[in-house]
């Protein structure tokens, strides 16, 4: 089996956008499961071929992701967000430039914002000064967008495949021998940073992460803890980059 999808779905919102999401995903990948974790979760209709896994309580999108992982057998495992709408040929492009690409662990498509205009989900690696400008009330001051332009790599080629640190977690292609040499997603991390984590293992244990714009999904990117300060889901997001620095302590040093 040559590729697997996997949609994982936390409440019965995320449930009504496999509307759009599920149809566009289904005729690109081999088998295709939906992990329905929480009340209220499981899609109304899915197609019979589509498998849907139902488990309380909740817990992380990590853990999620890895549940639909050991229940799939693909070469690659797509993961992906309800809200991620793949167009066609999207698998296939990533598949191709994977198989041309031995070392490349995880490939990241071209996403796009509902306006049309390219989505900055292509990143270098956190550093602290950056994390702590985007996280607190400076970012009304220092929007990451015109003062983190390297971060967010908005100067990169647009029209070619590039090497970067990490990507969105909302649509990943992952080579299953990578997820097996560096053990999956972390299911330590509540919500936020996982992806980074993903990454940041990959690149320890000598994978590339790749940007592929021949492949494009569009995606509403949400970006609720860039809206509000001092809320449940900037805590979440706090304790898991304090998990991030002590699994990965050198990251300390990078301060800008």
């Amino acid at each position: 089996m040559k590729v697997s999808g996997v949609f994982i779905v936390t409440n019965p919102g995320e449930a009504d956008l496999l509307r759009g999401s599920l149809p566009a995903l289904l005729p690109q990948v081999d088998e295709l499961i939906v992990i329905a974790n929480s009340r209220g979760s499981r899609p109304a209709h899915v197609p019979e071929e589509v498998r849907v896994l139902e488990d309380d309580p909740l817990v992380g999108f990590s853990a999620n992701a890895n549940k639909g992982i050991a229940a799939t057998g693909g070469e690659y495992v797509v993961i992906a967000n309800p809200d991620a709408i793949a167009e066609p040929d999207c698998v296939a492009e990533l598949v191709g430039f994977a198989d041309a690409h031995p070392r490349c662990g995880i490939a990241g498509p071209k996403m796009m914002n509902s306006d049309g205009t390219l989505q900055a989900s292509r990143r270098t690696f956190p550093t602290v000064g950056g994390t702590i400008v985007r996280r607190t009330p400076l970012r009304s001051f220092f929007p990451p967008l015109r003062w983190q332009r390297r971060h967010y790599l908005l100067d990169a080629p647009t029209d070619e495949p590039i090497q970067v640190d990490t990507m969105l977690g909302a649509f990943l292609l992952m080579r299953r021998t990578m997820l097996d040499q560096i053990g999956g997603w972390d299911a330590g991390y509540r919500l936020y940073v996982e992806d980074i984590d993903l990454s940041y293992r990959a690149m320890k244990a000598g994978w590339e992460r790749w940007w592929v714009p021949s492949a494009v999904v569009h995606h509403e990117y949400q970006a609720l803890i860039d809206k509000h300060f001092f809320t449940r889901r900037n805590l979440w997001h706090l304790q898991a980059m304090l998990r991030f620095l002590r699994k990965h302590p050198e990251r300390l040093f990078a301060l800008r």
